[in-house]
């Protein structure tokens, strides 16, 4: 495993973006663990992308305008919709000294969804991962999995620490409603900016 692709993986997998926009909500809304769970939920979701590279999906949606602009706008109104519960439902951005059990469940669906329903991230596998195998090589396939299970191990510390960072400035905006107000506003509207720039992505 070559040093080029464990930088390339940190600055692409540390580089702000909708999982990371999720899970630090997670991490100021309800603490350490549901930082966690979400940057374990955000990493499963991008299972199905290597799963598309792997077994040669992703060469059809590279080549099927079609396909992008479907997953594409799946994506974009997900995100929109992230936007505009985070603003309605007080629960999704509201620091509680005790997590309802009942939510662990909602931020994992969450989680999962926004990676699953950006098709920028197959398009990624499949320009990123060839790069690093070379062609005619043995067993290339264990070798993308490989890599894939490196690429994904990075996304889940990374964005772990950024929730547990989040969490540890949490006392901090306990019972301060205008603090929070202003939180959830800032992170709907980065849920708007980040499906914005879906919508505007090409293949």
């Amino acid at each position: 495993m070559s040093i080029a692709f464990l930088l390339t993986t940190l600055v692409v997998v540390a580089t702000p973006g909708t999982g990371v926009v999720y899970t630090l909500a997670a991490g100021l809304s309800r603490g350490r663990r549901a930082s966690v769970v979400a940057a374990f939920a955000c990493t499963l979701g991008i299972v199905p992308h290597v799963l598309a590279t792997v077994t040669g999906v992703a060469a059809l949606l590279n080549a099927s305008a079609a396909a992008f602009q479907v997953l594409k706008y799946a994506g974009v109104a997900y995100l929109l919709y992230m936007a505009w519960a985070t603003v309605r439902d007080k629960e999704t951005i509201t620091v509680e000294r005790d997590s309802a059990p009942a939510s662990v469940g909602r931020v994992i669906v969450r989680g999962v969804l926004i990676n699953i329903l950006n098709p920028k991230l197959t398009i990624f596998f499949f320009a990123f991962l060839p790069q690093f195998v070379s062609p005619g090589e043995p067993d290339a396939l264990v070798r993308m999995l490989v890599l894939s299970g490196v690429f994904m191990l990075a996304t889940f510390v990374v964005f772990a620490a950024y929730g547990v960072l989040a969490a540890s400035v949490r006392s901090h905006v306990i019972s301060r409603p205008r603090v929070m107000a202003w939180l959830r506003r800032s992170f709907a509207g980065s849920f708007v900016v980040l499906g914005a720039k879906l919508a505007t992505a090409e293949r």
